[in-house]
């Protein structure tokens, strides 16, 4: 089979992106994708996604992971596809599509910028002074200091292979507050098993437990590796976060084609 592909990155979180409209590439296996997200023998990639044609929407996001397994909400590959959509042809004032955790809105900014709607959040889980959240993907974070100079793979590695997290996996982040407003992230993340370099819905979980004001609007900017990535919400009283939003860069890397054997 030959693939048609086109690499994208957003804030150094790199993904593998296919137009499959057609719906000729759903029968990929998961040791093919996994072949693909490889960064020696395949293309490379922290993750792969399809466009999917669906009712009522403008496109279905549908996101592997490098392991090759399908899996849930990637934020920044969400802001990725959306401009892979525009590049298609897709111009939209708001975009609108299908995920694996709901609907999702986003629109691109005159500069390039593109903001996803993330989910609703309620409740922060308070975990042996950590936190757990779900942004669209579950969710680790852990306050530190002097997070550049952490110890993110074998630590993160730590807690997502625990006991209380190892059957199902979990995104490990580890959170510096730089200022009231202004935090650093690093996380380790599951499936692909390693640190990389943005990840988006742990940048929005970690803006959530580091809110700044109580009750009422709140803007986040976060450093990652890979970049600078901003986080809006309100948050109401009952500890329930709406309207959020992920806003940053997502860039063509390049595009190409890749011959794949026929699964044995």
């Amino acid at each position: 089979m030959n693939i048609s592909f086109h690499k994208y990155q957003g804030t150094g979180n790199d993904f593998i992106i296919v137009d499959n409209r057609e719906g000729v590439y759903s029968g990929l296996t998961v040791e093919q994708v996994k072949f693909l997200c490889n960064r020696r023998f395949g293309i490379g990639a922290d993750g792969m996604m399809m466009l999917n044609l669906k009712p009522g929407y403008d496109f279905e996001m549908i996101y592997f992971n490098a392991d090759g397994r399908e899996s849930s909400m990637c934020g920044n590959g969400g802001r990725c596809l959306v401009k892979f959509a525009w590049s298609l042809g897709m111009h939209r004032s708001m975009y609108r599509f299908l995920a694996s955790d709901g609907d999702h809105e986003a629109e691109i900014d005159d500069d390039g910028t593109v903001s996803l709607k993330m989910k609703d959040v309620q409740g922060i889980k308070d975990y042996h002074g950590d936190f757990i959240l779900d942004t669209g993907s579950p969710h680790y974070v852990k306050m530190v200091g002097g997070v550049m100079d952490y110890n993110v793979v074998q630590k993160g590695s730590d807690i997502r292979y625990s006991n209380a997290f190892n059957k199902e996996g979990i995104n490990v982040n580890f959170v510096e507050q730089k200022d009231d407003d202004e935090i650093i992230v690093r996380t380790y993340e599951r499936g692909v098993e390693d640190e990389t370099l943005s990840c988006g819905t742990g940048v929005t979980a970690c803006a959530l437990v580091c809110y700044h004001n109580e009750i009422g609007f709140n803007n986040v900017t976060v450093h990652t590796r890979g970049g600078k990535l901003n986080v809006e919400f309100d948050r109401t009283d009952d500890d329930t976060y709406h309207n959020v939003w992920l806003s940053g860069p997502a860039e063509k890397v390049f595009e190409g084609s890749v011959t794949l054997k026929p699964p044995i």
